[in-house]
């Protein structure tokens, strides 16, 4: 019998192919198994951390080999995780506590992620779902079990969570589709199947459980719907819906090397967000960025008893800025607040950590971490374009601040006899509406603005966008939220800085043709984005845009806009 499910839809595209089920019953495999003596015990968490630690510096090495730069930067967060003295002396505590090293490293483990899962923050809370694959593969180890059993035909992965390692592990040609019941879209599964553009759809919650291995299935990426056991009229239909998107694809793929140019010859630059100096090279290569908008530099601070030093910072920057081949990359500074567990930061609890003592507030108040990072930023611009980016300024002794501490990094370099690049571009993020009301000033001391439109929008807006009740308030269409951006632009454009993006509104083609009539020179998004909102700039002429931009910019409710814009640029192209 068929049945139609319905989650969100993350990744674009269809699949068909039959279902696997993923997730291991550790319950049945540790009821089966035998504890010796504690000694035994500790000693088999001990092999079994350092040989997964091998077996991922393994994976990452393979990883890279392929070209598969995304898989291989979580990859080595996770060999990161696992080599953390911390995770492996508290499981082998528990040993006494619960006679069984499986089960002491579950314990550990689980412990660890239900920390993260209490966090504020989106990002850190998927982080939990990491923690859990590090422990899983500890205990895989221990009770001797091996992965999934894939065939040799695709398959659809489907399971209320899915371990990053389990994709990353699996030739692209094999996954079909990803399945997930839990919501979110920034957890590692989905981030690694948007780098290899896998058709996904998360947010089943407990109707997943309908689905059972072997199951064919539909799924649309697009819609969020999934056809369990559809009809042959059913898969006739998608089965050409697959053509057109194989089409699509190779349409994309011509596009790569092409700029995002309209029709009458103005240019927007179209550049990547990445987490890690591994993903510069796919989002290059693979899609066309022109650079690098976003750096987020705090996943070099996370999962440490201490913080980077220069040497490891510098080293990760100047790979970065290297495979830019010349164009910018953009490092935004340590974003780091009282929602993430950095040991070594000793933030106190706080009820509203995104209020808090946070990002460039902490810098300030600890030069011991922040001079380092921005010494490695400078060092690094020796090795072509780098720009250095504060994230969460509102005020401008703040800038007047880190003028200094720059100041103060050149000295100590020359010191040290150490080469760094006097060119590095200092900027800010805005993304509050305090930063935004203040750029016809903060514009006279900087050197470009990125607006963060992910926060710029739920401080606007008084909107917590993972809060269920309240999210459909969140709106980067919003004519507040616009005209907060407008001000930026203009200002920038009136002191004759830069003014790009880096939010998640980039990334929709769109609100990029509104923002390149506004004046903006950059857009920086997710790589795979960039060849859909280069097709739309590409179709336009800079005359439709701002004649688009003046409309938009006179109406008075967000659905009107949107149904603007859809009733006049869907038609263009493949929107």
């Amino acid at each position: 019998m068929s049945v139609k499910l319905r989650g969100k839809g993350v990744i674009t595209g269809i699949a068909i192919a039959k279902v696997l089920l993923i997730g291991q019953d550790f319950e049945k495999y540790m009821d089966l198994y035998t504890p010796e003596n504690v000694e035994s015990e500790i000693s088999k968490i001990e092999k079994a951390f350092a040989a997964v630690a091998d077996d991922l510096a393994e994976n990452v090495k393979t990883l890279k080999s392929k070209g598969m730069t995304e898989q291989a930067g979580i990859m080595e967060a996770h060999r990161t995780m696992v080599q953390d003295p911390m995770f492996k002396n508290n499981a082998i505590a528990k040993v006494g506590e619960v006679k069984s090293a499986p089960r002491a490293v579950l314990l550990a483990s689980e412990e660890t992620a239900a920390i993260f899962e209490n966090m504020a923050d989106e990002y850190f809370r998927e982080r939990a779902v990491d923690i859990r694959d590090v422990g899983k593969r500890v205990v895989s180890r221990i009770l001797g079990l091996k992965g999934p059993d894939i065939g040799n035909d695709p398959i659809i992965l489907c399971g209320h969570e899915i371990e990053p390692s389990v994709i990353a592990n699996i030739p692209t040609e094999q996954i079909a589709g990803v399945i997930l019941g839990q919501g979110s879209t920034t957890c590692h599964a989905v981030i690694i199947a948007k780098a290899r553009a896998i058709p996904t759809v998360v947010g089943l919650e407990k109707s997943i459980d309908e689905i059972k291995n072997g199951d064919e299935v539909i799924v649309n990426g697009e819609t969020g719907e999934i056809f369990v056991n559809p009809t042959e009229e059913l898969m006739e239909s998608f089965e050409k819906l697959i053509d057109e998107q194989n089409k699509l694809k190779q349409h994309y793929a011509e596009l790569t090397s092409l700029p995002a140019e309209t029709t009458d010859g103005h240019r927007v630059m179209l550049v990547a967000n990445i987490s890690t100096h591994l993903d510069v090279e796919a989002a290059v290569t693979d899609f066309g960025a022109e650079g690098v908008g976003l750096f987020r530099s705090e996943f070099l601070f996370m999962g440490k008893d201490e913080p980077p030093d220069e040497e490891t910072q510098f080293g990760a920057y100047r790979d970065a800025v290297e495979k830019c081949n010349g164009k910018l990359c953009v490092i935004r500074t340590m974003d780091i607040g009282g929602d993430k567990p950095l040991p070594y930061l000793n933030i106190p609890k706080e009820e509203n950590p995104f209020l808090g003592w946070r990002a460039l507030r902490i810098c300030l108040a600890r030069r011991d971490i922040f001079m380092p990072q921005v010494k490695a930023i400078l060092r690094a611009g020796v090795y072509g374009k780098a720009a250095m980016m504060l994230p969460m300024v509102i005020r401008l002794s703040e800038i007047d601040k880190v003028k200094q501490i720059i100041g103060e990094a050149k000295t100590m370099l020359k010191q040290e006899d150490k080469v760094f690049s006097d060119n590095v571009q200092l900027g800010i993020m805005v993304e509050t509406p305090a930063a935004a009301v203040m750029t016809p000033i903060f514009a006279k001391h900087v050197d470009f603005f990125s607006i963060g439109t992910n926060d710029l929008i739920q401080y606007t807006l008084a909107v917590d966008r993972v809060n269920s009740n309240v999210s459909y308030l969140y709106d980067p269409f919003n004519p507040g939220v616009l005209a907060l951006i407008k001000r930026t632009i203009d200002s920038a454009n009136e002191h004759k800085i830069w003014a790009g993006m880096c939010g998640e509104m980039a990334s929709d083609p769109y609100a990029a043709v509104i923002l390149m009539a506004m004046g903006i020179t950059e857009l920086s998004m997710s790589a795979p984005s960039i060849p859909r909102v280069k097709e739309l700039i590409r179709s336009v002429s800079m005359v439709e845009a701002k004649e688009a931009m003046n409309k938009v910019m006179s109406m008075e409710h967000a659905a009107d806009i949107k149904e603007y814009l859809q009733g006049k640029f869907s038609k263009r192209n493949n929107l």
